[in-house]
């Protein structure tokens, strides 16, 4: 319920943006795009999937070893889909993707581990990606302080962020799934669906512990495409800023991002983080100099862009979907030719 009450609280304060800059205005600014203009915009979200899925197929374990990169593409898409649309928020696909993968001879608990090794990497390239933001906001573009606020903040979320992410790399070294386990034993809260997975929870946290001391380099490796993928969304803010008539500059594009990825990070409880996220963006884009029907439609853009890779998300589920409910049918038959 909460949930739906923020998901409406966003779509208001979203209309009431737009009422107040003038419908009319933001639609003359987009129409002077073209088609050509929006396919071009697409091209870094492109590039930042595919890095994204090379970062996460690093963390496969032996078994994925033969997938082919585009079908990891497509689980990866797939999965970013219940991320983007469910009250899940950020972390409702992932169990999604390796459950994905089991239809490809890939173990779940194998799948489960490379999930949570990818996002760890992700969200540690996250913060260094932030964090660069932050300095170079504050070395080029923040002369009056109008940006104070908004990097003090960042900061101290990033901060935390960080204290918690190198917690959770902590807790995963000495088996977090097999702790929480215990934990809410010794609490006296015992929960059936864990209960019941008491050995695979053992195995998934020995899986993610021999990754993390055998595969060094790809837990390296994995950051680093993490790290370029949120580069390559920093090119789309470039691209779309420069199309809506610029300046368009590499760093401030690059600080842009960053604290736009910042905005979208602390309001996950709302779905999508619709309004907040376009109210920060606009609000943003106005700190850094650029007009507020500028600031509106470069938010209603990236929107754009989310619901096109919604849509192709979508495609992929189904056809992943289709695909397993046709091994289902072809191993129902050859069991009963069999018999």
């Amino acid at each position: 319920m909460l949930k739906l009450a923020l998901l409406f609280a966003g779509l208001f304060a979203l209309f009431l943006i737009v009422w107040h800059i003038g419908p009319q205005r933001i639609y003359d600014a987009a129409a002077q795009l073209g088609p050509v203009a929006l396919l071009v915009m697409l091209i870094p979200s492109t590039i930042m999937y595919a890095v994204e899925a090379y970062g996460w197929k690093v963390t496969l374990g032996p078994s994925a070893k033969d997938l082919p990169f585009w079908r990891v593409l497509a689980i990866k898409t797939a999965g970013e889909v219940v991320n983007l649309t469910t009250p899940a928020g950020y972390i409702g696909g992932e169990p999604l993707k390796a459950y994905l993968l089991t239809k490809y001879h890939v173990p779940m608990v194998e799948g489960l581990a490379s999930v949570v090794i990818a996002k760890t990497t992700k969200t540690i390239a996250e913060v260094l990606f932030i964090l660069l933001g932050i300095t170079l906001a504050v070395w080029r573009v923040d002369n009056d302080g109008s940006l104070g606020p908004t990097v003090v903040a960042a900061l101290v979320s990033v901060s935390l962020l960080l204290f918690v992410t190198a917690s959770l790399v902590f807790a995963q070294r000495k088996g977090f799934f097999t702790w929480l386990l215990e934990f809410t034993r010794k609490i006296g809260l015992k929960i059936r669906f864990l209960e019941a997975r008491e050995e695979q929870l053992r195995s998934l946290d020995r899986m993610i512990l021999e990754y993390y001391r055998h595969n060094r380099r790809a837990v390296y490796s994995s950051t680093g495409m993490f790290f370029l993928s949120w580069m390559a969304e920093a090119l789309e803010v470039y691209v779309i800023i420069w199309y809506l008539g610029g300046p368009a500059l590499v760093l401030s594009a690059i600080s842009i991002n960053a604290l736009s990825v910042f905005i979208k990070g602390t309001t996950f409880f709302i779905p999508g983080s619709l309004g907040a996220q376009d109210v920060g963006n606009l609000f943003l884009l106005k700190d850094f100099g650029y007009s507020e029907v500028a600031g509106i439609t470069f938010a209603l853009l990236r929107r754009f862009r989310e619901l096109v890779w919604i849509g192709i998300g979508l495609l992929c589920l189904a056809v992943l979907r289709g695909r397993a409910a046709g091994t289902q049918d072809s191993r129902t038959l050859d069991s009963g030719n069999g018999s």
